[in-house]
Parts: structure tokens; sequence; C-alpha cells
């Protein structure tokens, strides 16, 4: 079976972030990707001027449209902007069932806007929280989340943690990008283990999509058979290989791209 992957997430009109950079994650891993717009967006690399959101009976559409006809292996979930969007994705996905749901509870841009609505932060935990397999945030989102401080060290980050899988979530990861140091080390938390993933940290302004992107990768990996350590580890060397190439772009005034292609050219 040739593996599928659907992405639920926003559009991003300069093609850096959202179902955009889905959807080439996915290419880019060999992976089929589908995918369900929960928004619009009016954004570049300099920012976002405009959200515009999708109708929640219409992402119901296009969610039962893609299950009824797509083998899915797994979902990667991200921009879902408001909670009427997070009731009708979390009904779709009790209705289908799929094996791998990985959460990237994207709530600002790389730019500094705001891509989920205040009010929106306690469904996404109550009701998309214990149907993902894995959630992906970064230190900023995770003190959001829990309205602590960010994360200073590494017993703050597992605590952190695990505070997060209390609320229903198989696993989390807690991203290291925004930390300080000479690498950026990501942690892989579950029920039994703390795993430490680290990777050089890279001198780039290029790294609009960053957060879409691996937490696509990871969602590929699920698809193909992969388990979730390999999954992540995988995903982890590859979106560090993209943004150490994302400088032979030239793509925009703000913040570029990663280079999600750096395997073919």
């Amino acid at each position: 079976m040739t593996p599928v992957a659907l992405t639920i997430a926003g559009s991003d009109s300069s093609g850096g972030a959202g179902i955009q950079a889905d959807l080439k994650s996915f290419a880019a891993l060999g992976v089929y990707g589908a995918s369900a717009i929960t928004a619009l967006t009016a954004q570049n690399t300099m920012g976002v001027s405009g959200i515009y959101p999708v109708p929640a009976s219409f992402v119901t559409a296009q969610i039962d449209a893609v299950f009824s006809d797509l083998e899915v292996g797994a979902v990667k979930i991200g921009m879902v902007a408001q909670a009427d969007t997070i009731a009708a994705i979390a009904d779709g996905l009790r209705r289908w069932a799929p094996r791998h749901v990985v959460l990237d509870p994207v709530m600002v841009a790389t730019s500094g806007d705001r891509l989920l609505a205040a009010e929106a932060v306690d469904a996404l935990k109550v009701l998309l929280f214990p149907l993902a397999s894995l959630i992906t945030p970064n230190l900023p989102e995770v003190a959001a989340l829990l309205n602590e401080p960010v994360a200073s060290s590494e017993a703050d980050v597992e605590r952190q943690g695990r505070r997060l899988l209390a609320m229903g979530c198989r696993a989390v990861l807690v991203k290291g990008g925004h930390g300080h140091g000479a690498e950026s080390i990501d942690y892989l938390i579950d029920a039994e283990h703390s795993i430490a993933l680290a990777a050089p940290r890279i001198a780039t302004a290029n790294t609009h999509g960053t957060g879409c992107s691996l937490s696509s990768a990871i969602a590929a990996g699920l698809a193909k058979g992969e388990s979730m350590e390999t999954s992540v580890r995988n995903a982890k060397a590859w979106i560090t290989e993209a943004i150490a190439e994302a400088d032979r772009f030239a793509v925009g005034h703000g913040h570029g791209p990663v280079h999600h292609f750096h395997g073919y050219y």
C-alpha cells in the first residue's frame, strides 16, 4: 500500500508553513499527502496579515471525504484556529479512529502573530490532547499551555512534559529550538521514558515552517510503519538538514522557509 498521511491545518499563502509545508514534508519523505484546511491565512515571510477560518462543517466534510476513500496511516494536526473547529476535528477523529495522530499545538507563528484564539486553548487541551499519539509543543508553547514560566533546565522540561502527558496524550515532544546553547535539544517523553535528542544549533533566520515540517515528518514516518521513537529521530535529523540548507534559498524578506527538498536539489 502507498503510505498516506492527512494534514489538518491552515493554509500559508507564502508556501513556507501550514498545509503547504506539511505536503512538501510528506512528499520529501515518500508519503502521499492529503489535506483538510481549517483556515486561510494571508501570510508571507514577514508576518500574518489576515486569517479567514473555514466553517467547521466544511472541515468535517473534508475529513470525511478523505477518510471515506483513502487509507490514512497517520494524521498531523496543525493550526486549528477556533473552538468549533477543534470540536469538529475531535468528532472526526473519534469517528474514523486513525492509528496515529500527531498534534502540533500551533499558537503563535514564527513572526510572532497569534494563530489560535485565546478562548480555544482549553478546547485544544480537553478535546484533542486525549486523542493524540504525540503532541509537539516548543518551549514557549509548553509554558503557555501550562501557564508557567518557560523551562530553564532539563528537570523543568521533564516536569512540564509530564504535566502535559497527564492531559491524556500518549507522548510529548518538547522542542528545544527556542532554547540556548550550541545544541538544540528536544525531549521525547512518554509514560516510561524521557529521551534527549540533540542536534547542532544552526544560525539562520530562515526557520519559517520548522514546527509544521517536523510534526509532518514524524507523521510521515508513522504512516510508513516506523515506531514513535524512530519516527521522531528520523524527523529530527531531516529537519536539521532542512534548516542547515535553508540559506540556499532566497525567498522573501523576513523569516524564509526551510529547504524541504534538500535531498533532491
